[in-house]
């Protein structure tokens, strides 16, 4: 495993993290399984895990916080998310920071996951949602301060709203921010036109979420899939969106190298930036542990192979199924 600095906080996160989402009560999620994958992840080198309150209303951070006992004698850097009190995501522009991220919100919630972690202290906190309209306000200011000061929390992030990755660079001037969650893959790479920018000039950590795109850039979307009832990709992957991203997937087989998979090319992309501290795929199955953290090699892509999946950039805007 190969490890990067985490901005100004001087951590070194292994470059593949693990992303939390799927354990928290997707379709057929089993604590038992994810338990052994979140063992293999510790094993294979995996040292930055992300979670969050709204996966599973802290079942995903109960889950981490026994990770944490099982392997207390490595240092395990453990990043979760406050949930908007209006628990709508994502936010948008008329919502005010009273209905999201009040004071008290902000501490109450602080505390929830910490219980839910079992410990005294949480390495990042991040917003779950955001406006940059909010900024300046002073109420979410003061509970990140008072939050450091106790101990509780040790640095604050924000988790950008999909396919907004500039709401939030006016927040970042407060200097109270430490760190960035945006979604940035072969696809999205609107994150390099200015945040990324910025977040180097402020030394802000970048973590890349959504390397896979929800699953178009693991080579298994095809305008015949399905999802099972309940799962939260039928939502996304409506028939609009569906259609297109297959399309896009289908542009992009061609220049898959004969010895990679096209989910291989997609974390190798991420990792050829070096703005970006650390990338967390969801890592349900042992499977895709092993898959997963087998980029960490150290070797990139070739620059030709690069440059042609620069020109696969794909713009959008936020939809009413886009969440």
């Amino acid at each position: 495993m190969e490890y990067r600095r985490f901005g100004r906080t001087d951590w070194k996160v292994s470059e593949i993290g693990y992303g939390m989402w799927g354990m928290g009560g997707w379709k057929e999620s089993d604590d038992i399984q994810s338990a052994k994958s979140l063992d293999l992840s510790v094993e294979r080198g995996v040292n930055f895990f992300d979670t969050a309150w709204g996966y599973g209303e802290g079942h995903s951070e109960r889950l981490l916080g026994e990770l944490v006992k099982r392997h207390s004698g490595k240092k395990l850097y453990l990043a979760s998310k406050i949930p908007p009190m209006n628990f709508k995501w994502p936010s948008k522009p008329e919502y005010a920071l009273k209905d999201c991220f009040p004071y008290q919100h902000i501490v109450d919630y602080t505390e929830k996951t910490l219980s839910n972690l079992g410990t005294e202290s949480i390495d990042l906190l991040q917003f779950h949602v955001w406006d940059d309209g909010w900024g300046q306000n002073e109420d979410w200011q003061k509970a990140v301060e008072k939050l450091k000061k106790e101990g509780k929390v040790q640095s604050f992030g924000i988790s950008v709203n999909r396919w907004e990755p500039e709401n939030c660079i006016k927040t970042l001037d407060t200097n109270l921010i430490d760190a960035i969650q945006v979604i940035y893959n072969i696809f999205d790479q609107a994150p390099e036109d200015k945040l990324f920018k910025v977040c180097r000039e402020k030394d802000v950590a970048i973590i890349a979420r959504v390397p896979f795109d929800e699953g178009t850039l693991t080579g298994n979307i095809t305008k015949e899939t399905t999802f099972p009832e309940g799962d939260w990709r039928g939502t996304y992957f409506v028939p609009e969106n569906l259609n297109s991203s297959a399309e896009k997937a289908d542009l992009l087989r061609p220049v898959v190298p004969e010895n990679m998979t096209m989910a291989e090319m997609a974390l190798r992309f991420i990792l050829m930036n070096q703005d970006v501290a650390t990338i967390i795929p969801g890592m349900r199955k042992e499977r895709n542990v092993l898959m997963n953290t087998g980029v960490s090699d150290g070797n990139g892509l070739s620059g030709s192979l690069y440059q042609e999946l620069k020109n696969h950039r794909w713009d959008r805007q936020p939809t009413s199924w886009s969440q």
